[in-house]
C-alpha cells in the first residue's frame, strides 16, 4: 500500500467518525429530550477524543512526507495532501484533555443557551459562556502558536482557511462607513413607494412547512440524502449524503421559516454536490465558511428575493395560506421581502442592515478573545454596538446578546463568514447570470436547474481542491471584490424605487 493510499484509508475513518458525531449534534440540537443532555455530553466528548486521536496519529506525518514526493499523484490527489497536512498541524497542536474538555463544555453551555434564552437570562449563561470562551482562548492559543497566527486569527483559520483579521478589518470598516447613509437612503426611496396591504395570519405551522418543501424541491434539494426539521435555531448538519437542514415557524409570519429553510438548502445544495468520488476527504470539504455563507445567502437574498423567484412564487404562497388580494400578487410580495427595517434580529434582518449585525459580533468577538473586554460587560457593549451601528436598542438580552448560538456552540471566528458571504454570493450570482443568461427567466418559471447547475460546476463540484482566492477567481474571473455587492444594494433598494 503507498503512503498515499494509507492517508487516504486513514483519514475516510476520520470521516465516518465525522458522520457519526455530525448525527449526534443534529440529534442534540433539534430531538434529543432534555433529560439525556448529560450522556449525550459524555458520549460527544469520547467520540471527539477518539477522533482527535485518529487525526494526530504519528504515522500521518511519515505518511505525509513520503506521499509528497509520489509524482504518480494527479492535481485532485496532491491537493487532498495539502489539506490533510492543513488539518494534521491544526490538530498535533491540541492535547486531547483540551479536547475533551472543550466538548464538555460546549455541550453543557448550548443546553444552558437554550433555556437562557428563552428566560432573557445572560446571567444564568454567564458562568457556562465563561468556560467555553476561556477554552476557546486556549485552543486559538495552541494553534497561532504553531502556525504563527493571532489567537483571533487561528480560531478564523478553522473556519475560513487563510481567512486573516487584517484583510476583514479593512472590509468591514468599509461597510461601517458605508451602511449608516445607505440603510437612510434605502429607507427613504422605500416610504417614497406605496407600501403593501397587510399579510394578515395566522398561518398554520403545517402549511409553512409544505410551502418550504416545496421551494426545497424546486431548488433541487434531494430528500433522498437529507430531511427538514425544527429547531431552535436554524442550521444545517448531519452527515455525508445525509445533509439535514431546521427551520422555527412564526404563526403571526411565515416569511421567516421559509426564507430560514432558503438559507439553509442553499448550505444542503453545497453539501449534496460535493465531489462524490473523494467524499471522504478532506479535500472534498466546502472550501471554507465564507463559500459555504455564500451559498446559502445567494439563495436566500440574491435569487430568492428577486422579482422573478416571486413571480414563481406568489401562487404557492396564495395556495399554502388561502390567501387573495393585492397584498399577494407578487409585487407586493416582493416589496414585504426586501423590505429594509432597523431590526433587533439577525437571521431576520434585511440585506442591508445584515452586515451591521455582522460587524458588531465580529469587533466583540475579537475584543473578547483578547481579553480586552470580560463576558460580563457583554450585554452592555452589545447594545452599545446596536445603538451606533443600526441606532436601536434591544430591550432584553433575548433579542440582544442571547439570540445566537454560535459563541455557547464554540463557534468563535465563524461571525465575519457571513458578510464575506454576501459579498461572495453578490459576485458569483452576478457571474452565474453573466454565463447563463436564462437563469433569472428560468427561475421566474420555478426553475432553478440553470443556476444549480453552473454552482456545481463553479463551486460544488470543486470542494476544497482550491483555496478560496483561486476559486472565487477562477468562477467570477477577479478576487472578492466589495463594489459587486455594493451595485447590488444600490440596483435593488435605490434603482428599483
Amino acid at each position: 500500500m503507498t503512503a498515499y493510499a494509507s492517508l487516504a484509508g486513514h483519514f475516510g475513518r476520520i470521516a465516518a467518525m465525522s458522520n457519526a458525531i455530525g448525527v449526534l449534534q443534529w440529534d442534540s440540537d433539534a430531538m434529543m429530550p432534555k433529560g439525556a443532555a448529560g450522556s449525550r455530553a459524555e458520549s460527544m466528548a469520547l467520540l471527539r477524543v477518539l477522533q482527535h486521536e485518529m487525526a494526530v496519529d504519528p504515522r500521518i506525518g511519515d505518511w505525509l512526507a513520503e506521499a509528497e514526493q509520489d509524482n504518480r499523484l494527479d492535481d485532485w490527489e496532491r491537493a487532498n495532501l495539502r489539506e490533510i497536512r492543513r488539518e494534521w498541524i491544526a490538530q498535533t497542536a491540541l492535547p486531547a484533555n483540551l479536547v475533551e474538555a472543550s466538548s464538555k463544555a460546549i455541550s453543557a453551555c448550548e443546553m444552558a443557551w437554550r433555556q437562557a434564552r428563552a428566560d432573557s437570562d445572560f446571567a444564568a449563561l454567564l458562568p457556562y459562556l465563561t468556560e467555553v470562551l476561556k477554552l476557546e482562548r486556549e485552543i486559538g492559543a495552541a494553534k497561532g502558536a504553531k502556525l504563527g497566527l493571532s489567537t483571533y486569527d487561528a480560531l478564523l483559520n478553522d473556519n475560513e482557511p487563510g481567512g486573516r483579521s487584517a484583510k476583514i478589518d479593512e472590509l468591514f470598516d468599509d461597510l461601517a462607513a458605508f451602511l449608516p447613509d445607505f440603510i437612510e437612503r434605502a429607507i427613504a426611496a422605500q416610504t417614497r413607494r406605496s407600501q403593501p396591504a397587510a399579510l394578515n395570519g395566522p398561518f398554520p405551522v403545517e402549511s409553512q412547512r409544505q410551502l418550504g418543501l416545496k421551494m426545497m424541491k424546486a431548488l433541487g434539494y434531494d430528500f433522498e440524502r437529507g430531511r427538514l426539521d425544527v429547531s431552535t435555531h436554524p442550521f444545517c448538519g448531519g452527515a455525508d449524503n445525509d445533509v439535514r437542514i431546521t427551520t422555527r415557524y412564526d404563526e403571526a409570519d411565515f416569511t421567516k421559516a421559509l426564507m430560514g429553510v432558503i438559507h439553509e438548502t442553499g448550505h444542503a445544495l453545497y453539501e449534496q454536490g460535493r465531489p462524490a468520488a473523494y467524499l471522504n476527504q478532506p479535500v472534498s470539504r466546502a472550501r471554507g465558511m465564507s463559500l459555504h455563507e455564500s451559498q446559502s445567502l445567494l439563495m436566500e437574498m440574491q435569487a430568492c428575493r428577486s422579482h422573478e423567484f416571486f413571480m414563481f412564487a406568489a401562487p404557492s404562497m396564495r395556495e399554502a395560506f388561502g390567501g387573495s388580494g393585492p397584498a399577494w400578487e407578487p409585487e407586493a410580495l416582493w416589496r414585504r421581502y426586501t423590505k429594509v427595517e432597523r431590526g433587533f434580529i439577525r437571521v431576520e434582518a434585511d440585506e442591508v442592515t445584515y452586515p451591521a449585525h455582522v460587524i458588531l459580533r465580529y469587533r466583540l468577538e475579537k475584543a473578547l478573545i483578547a481579553d480586552e473586554m470580560s463576558l460580563a460587560e457583554l450585554p452592555a457593549a452589545w447594545n452599545a454596538g446596536m445603538k451606533e451601528l443600526l441606532g436601536i436598542v434591544p430591550p432584553n438580552d433575548r433579542l440582544g446578546c442571547l439570540q445566537d448560538i454560535h459563541w455557547p456552540s464554540g463557534a468563535w471566528g465563524y461571525f465575519p463568514t457571513y458578510t464575506l458571504g454576501a459579498m461572495t454570493a453578490a459576485q458569483l450570482f452576478e457571474a452565474a447570470c453573466k454565463a447563463e443568461p436564462e437563469t433569472l427567466p428560468r427561475i421566474a418559471r420555478g426553475d432553478f436547474a440553470p443556476l444549480i447547475a453552473w454552482l456545481r460546476a463553479n463551486i460544488h463540484s470543486q470542494g476544497s481542491r482550491y483555496e478560496t482566492d483561486e476559486l472565487l477567481a477562477r468562477a467570477t474571473g477577479r478576487p472578492l471584490d466589495a463594489n459587486i455587492f455594493k451595485a447590488h444594494l444600490a440596483r435593488r433598494y435605490l434603482d428599483a424605487a
